[in-house]
């Protein structure tokens, strides 16, 4: 079919010319509909549509990559390498359309024979690479770098199956497999020319020269394949194009076909089995040893195939060597997931390249950076001794001849200070042994960074007290940051259509452009247009809130949301005790004047976390009486929308009046929600936890709603010996609500009572993140809110003071404080 010709239902008279790029972006799209997906244009369904289309994007992906690849290539440059075992990536249809600086072509091409992006891009599934926010984080740091110029490359593990698709069961979070490859993934590129071995298991041995020297030997070990496939990631308004490379396990041997032959058919294919079963799911459930053995077997599989692969590209350029490796890259660890690549590299350069102790661990030291993204210890990484000889004893060798070393350097500092020893160890020897992940990490890096101000404060006086003092200079502060290409131009079109037509179309690359939007936030035409566009995607939203949980809610109510993984210390309890404050208070008196709110939450809980599954249920069952109790009287909605991902957040963040983010003050490292909704004109609720502290000094005081307990005031909460008994006991609204909560009221019938183990948690349990200190000041505090919402040119004003005011949280800002502070990265222009 001709490029620009139509379908049927169009005529000549109508039909609106193509321009030259939409003309040739429909011919790639007709030309992938018939020879890849073998349809016309009569048979294609919209999925047909959607690959046609992305793999059309994807060619001109890959042009640009490779213009990228060769002047990477030809200038030998420094390159960062961003290791992650999550990214949670999301749909790339339009980021990469928008980036590509394609929208209107392809939207012209599509509706030139009778198709719609949107409803293309719609059959797109969630890449299932993810869970949370270190996953996000490292998609949004990917999409800065390519836009900055900056040479990287992501690795990462190709998951078959995501974290899961969450279901709710009479309010139960329920998991299936999140089988996000079922349609195929158009954006990937297979390169098994680059695949790597790996080795697992076995014993080590000495082998001893004619010295009299020995070495170690790691023998009788077991190999699995790491099979790469990439994605291009485009840079908005530039021609660069990084990648994301995704190690997938297969087998060395897939089938034993003399087994096979001798009825052993289960037994034929065990290896096959075995090896997939590394790359098979995101974050395997390790309440049982064989759980905590994969997570173990997966970060290793992911280190020393990106390892490998790194140290390939290297070598592949005749002037390299190892005096220069340290030069040419430097390999970020995103959090301890991927630790073990110190330790690896150790391997490589000891066993293998046969260097002495010393200048290997130079070089070690000289290559990697870590980036802590938590503050409780309970928090870090921990392996078992007997785990880690299992399955890595050469390494496990390692890790105790850098403790020696470590010891060294202890004593040089604090002459026979054997707690100070202790505290720094590689080894924890408090209780069954295990190797410590966290010290690996700073010991093994020369760089460590927390994630907003406040975190990298309490990472060097609480966590790493000891490490800041034996390395002066090595801790400092990269605060987060999000795209945002993603988080408004692509996810808010009618707000970032508003920004444009007041600043131009430059501030998703400058995005403290925004803070020329100040001088029209007392204007009442602009107040009318920005809450008009909050209106809208609020009505949107009120239709998938209908789809998905048969909940009516109305677009005139505040909508105040709680978007993030479900864990204790993010508190999703703390706002279901104040929803029970207010049902409460309604059921006494339905004539009561309270803003008509709609309560959103969006959570998954980790499939052992007893508790936090426990939290969903609650919410669940409150939420069933709240909506359907008459004498609420329509005044308070509470909606939890199942199956939280990227494509969701999209959708619910443009919607949001009120963004709740009330961690227990200095457990959160930063967040980034924070940053996505208040750049989309919500007002935060929050603790000073976080970057919570840091968007109160963008914002202002007047913007912002801030409660609860301070840092120090936690602090001395617990070594006075924190009761929650005396908060229930002098707070008569708090008792009635948390006794309300333990009754069977909500749950009649069931067993077990999952609101009475939530209640217990924070009585008899201790109230480890003293929701109870912090429910009297949080319902204060939404009292405000009440009073603020009322006025509506106030709030107005507040929501677009703090959409201009928090440009600092762009990931750009973030990757340039990296490539300063710590890669030492310079951009590389690309023709």
């Amino acid at each position: 079919m001709p490029a620009n010709s139509s379908p049927k239902t169009k005529t000549k008279n109508t039909r609106k010319a193509l321009s030259a790029e939409g003309a040739a972006i429909q011919t790639a799209i007709l030309h992938y509909l018939k020879y890849k997906m073998g349809r016309d244009l009569e048979s294609a369904t919209p999925r047909d549509w959607w690959i046609a289309t992305a793999t059309a994007v994807r060619d001109r992906m890959i042009e640009r990559g490779l213009e990228t690849y060769k002047a990477h290539r030809q200038g030998n440059v420094r390159r960062v390498y961003y290791l992650s075992l999550e990214y949670l990536i999301g749909r790339l249809m339009l980021n990469n359309v928008i980036n590509l600086g394609l929208l209107e072509p392809i939207s012209e091409a599509l509706e030139d024979v009778g198709q719609s992006l949107e409803k293309i891009r719609a059959q797109e599934e969630d890449m299932g690479l993810g869970n949370g926010g270190l996953g996000r984080l490292a998609a949004c740091y990917l999409d800065s770098l390519s836009t900055l110029d900056l040479p990287a490359v992501g690795y990462g593990i190709h998951y078959e199956f995501g974290l899961f698709r969450q279901e709710f069961v009479n309010g139960h979070q329920v998991e299936h497999p999140d089988n996000w490859l079922i349609y195929g993934a158009p954006w990937e590129l297979v390169r098994p020319e680059f695949t790597q071995p790996v080795r697992l298991f076995g014993r080590c041995e000495q082998v001893f020269d004619d010295q009299g020297e020995f070495t170690w030997r790691w023998v009788e070990t077991k190999t699995i394949l790491g099979f790469p496939y990439d994605i291009p990631v485009v840079g908005f308004g530039t021609t660069t194009v990084n990648i994301l490379r995704l190690w997938a396990s297969k087998a060395t041997e897939d089938f034993d076909l003399r087994t096979f032959n001798e009825g052993g058919y289960i037994e034929a294919v065990r290896e096959k089995a075995y090896g997939e079963t590394i790359s098979k799911v995101l974050y395997p459930n390790d309440k049982t040893e064989t759980g905590k053995e994969l997570r173990l077997v997966q970060q290793y599989f992911f280190v020393t195939c990106s390892l490998r692969d790194i140290i390939r590209r290297h070598f592949s350029n005749p002037a390299n060597g190892w005096d220069n490796f340290a030069d040419k890259q430097c390999i970020q660890l995103n959090d301890t997931h991927p630790a073990l690549a110190i330790t690896e590299l150790l391997r490589i350069l000891i066993d293998e390249e046969g260097m002495a102790f010393d200048r290997a661990w130079g070089i070690v030291t000289s290559v990697f950076a870590y980036t802590n993204h938590t503050l409780m210890p309970e928090a870090l990484e921990r392996w078992s001794v007997p785990l880690f000889q299992r399955v890595l004893p050469r390494h496990l060798l390692l890790v105790y001849r850098i403790n020696d070393h470590l010891m060294q350097l202890c004593e040089a500092k604090w002459p026979g200070d054997h707690e100070k020893k202790r505290v720094v160890s590689l080894i924890d020897e408090s209780g069954a042994k295990g190797v410590r992940m966290a010290n690996l990490s700073v010991v093994g890096s020369f760089a460590v960074n927390g994630v907003a101000e406040l975190h990298t404060r309490l990472l060097r006086a609480n966590l790493f007290p000891e490490f800041d003092a034996l390395y002066p200079g090595k801790f400092l502060n990269v605060t987060n940051g999000i795209t945002p290409r993603r988080w408004l131009r692509a996810c808010n079109p009618r707000l970032s259509a508003l920004i444009t037509s007041k600043l131009g179309n430059q501030w998703p690359r400058e995005l403290d452009q925004l803070r020329k939007l100040e001088q029209w936030a007392d204007d009442p035409k602009f107040q009318d247009e920005f809450m008009a566009i909050k209106r809208q995607n609020k009505v949107e939203l009120c239709a998938i809130i209908k789809r998905d949980c048969g909940v009516e809610v109305s677009p005139d109510a505040l909508f105040d949301v709680q978007i993030k993984r479900l864990h204790e210390y993010k508190r999703q309890h703390l706002n279901l005790l104040h929803i029970l404050a207010l049902y409460r208070r309604l059921v006494h008196n339905p004539q009561l004047d309270v803003v008509p709110r709609v309560f959103l939450f969006a959570a998954k809980a980790a499939p052992g976390y007893d508790l936090a599954k426990a939290i969903i249920k609650s919410i669940n069952a409150v939420a069933v009486h709240v909506n359907n109790d008459p004498r609420v009287n329509g005044k308070l909605k509470v909606v939890f929308l199942p199956n939280y991902r990227v494509s969701l957040a999209a959708r619910i963040i443009p919607a949001a009046d009120l963004s709740e983010q009330i961690s227990t003050a200095g457990k959160e490292a930063s967040g980034t929600g924070n940053m996505k909704l208040a750049l989309n004109g919500a007002l935060t609720i929050g603790t000073l936890d976080g970057a919570n502290v840091e968007i109160k000094e963008e914002v202002g005081d007047d913007n912002i709603f801030i409660f609860g307990h301070t840092v120090e005031e936690v602090q001395a909460l617990r070594v006075a010996g924190y009761n929650p008994w005396s908060y229930y006991e002098k707070d008569e609204e708090l008792r009635a609500v948390l006794d309300w909560l333990g009754s069977d009221y909500f749950v009649k019938g069931e067993s077990p009572n999952l609101p009475a183990m939530v209640r217990a948690s924070l009585l008899d349990g201790g109230d480890p993140f003293m929701v109870l200190a912090d429910f009297r000041a949080y319902c204060d505090a939404q009292t405000q809110v009440d009073a603020a919402y009322r006025d509506s040119r106030r709030w107005a004003r507040m929501a677009i003071l703090n959409t201009a005011r928090v440009g600092k949280f762009s990931s750009d800002r973030s990757i340039r404080d990296y490539a300063e502070k710590i890669w030492k990265l310079k951009p590389v222009s690309v023709q």
